[in-house]
């Protein structure tokens, strides 16, 4: 196995600054970290977690906690926590809590056990277990994904607002009135912050009482049921809150015999990895997943690393991406 003395002559420079490479990485020049970051990639060098561990009395792992593993939006924001967390010598440990909230208290339970030394989690719900430790003392907890000032933890997310007024901005450009929303479900904030938005740009457009909202799941199942029931409403265009469920309403609107977007327009949200390559290709929001997987890891170590307990909140940005499925309303009259 190589050394960290072999690490540092292969990048010429010292031993502290290959450690502090791995445990600090933002206390060291973009140039030399990536220097020293390729060598320890190339030569395959892995840190002594152990002896860290019992020098820093640290366990050198973070947990990571996402609400349904089978949703790809949260493959590539795990793929870059996990990146992010390898450069700065920890491990992943990853639990899929199935919107349980036994289930979020079991894992939560690993950092009052310091089985872990921090904890990012992708959903809308702090654990019961962990709200009188953050409000008495902080805690190394960071959220992904869905903003909430109540929950009192750093936090990394879009503006969901801004995204749904760009999307229903776009949907009313091209002439649609009568739009069907395919929302998640109303107890997460992502569901609030878009429906909100997307209400307040109707209105704004004089078209509020032709907003016909449904409520979803985030499931393909859920956009195919609810854009058969938006369908018999008459609505030109559905924008569902993710792209998952924008699958399902395109099915719908194929079993029904119409055609998206000649006679339907459909958009989503997040822009997974199969949008682009959907027929037709899914107007959609996109949102920097890995990114939002990268940031939640620096804002834990930072959290580690200063032993401090203020809040950050760190807003990235999206992207309305236009592509085939949506287009100009082509019916009679308004």
């Amino acid at each position: 196995m190589p050394t960290i003395i072999e690490v540092a002559a292969m990048a010429r420079v010292s031993t502290a600054t290959v450690s502090r490479v791995l445990s600090q990485p933002d206390r060291v020049a973009e140039p030399t970290r990536d220097r020293v970051l390729a060598v320890v990639r190339e030569l395959g060098y892995a840190p002594n977690v152990a002896a860290r561990t019992l020098r820093t009395l640290r366990a050198a792992k973070i947990l990571l906690t996402v609400p349904d593993i089978s949703n790809p939006f949260f493959a590539s924001v795990i793929r870059g926590a996990e990146e992010a967390a390898r450069d700065a010598g920890y491990a992943v440990v990853l639990g899929d809590t199935r919107h349980d909230p036994e289930v979020e208290d079991q894992y939560a339970a690993m950092l009052s056990r310091r089985e872990v030394d921090g904890m990012i989690f992708l959903g809308h719900r702090l654990p019961e277990s962990l709200r009188v430790v953050v409000s008495r003392d902080g805690a190394p907890i960071v959220n992904g994904c869905e903003y909430s000032p109540e929950l009192g933890v750093s936090g990394v997310y879009i503006d969901n607002e801004a995204a749904a007024t760009d999307m229903m901005e776009h949907l009313i450009a091209l002439g649609h009135r009568d739009i069907g929303l395919v929302t998640g479900p109303p107890i997460s904030p992502l569901t609030h912050h878009r429906q909100s938005a997307a209400l307040l740009t109707a209105a704004r457009h004089g078209i509020a009482d032709r907003v016909h909202v449904h409520v979803g799941d985030y499931s393909a199942q859920s956009g195919f049921e609810q854009t058969q029931a938006l369908l018999a409403r008459g609505v030109s265009a559905i924008f569902c809150f993710s792209d998952e469920m924008a699958f399902g309403a395109i099915s719908a609107v194929a079993a029904a015999g119409l055609s998206c977007p000649d006679d339907v327009s459909v958009a989503g949200f997040d822009d997974l990895p199969l949008a682009r390559f959907y027929q037709p290709a899914l107007t959609t929001i996109a949102q920097p997943k890995a990114q939002i997987g990268r940031k939640a890891v620096e804002l834990l170590m930072e959290t580690l690393r200063r032993d401090e307990t203020g809040i950050q909140q760190v807003t990235l940005p999206h992207e309305l991406l236009v592509r085939g499925s949506t287009a100009a309303y082509r019916g009679k009259g308004q």
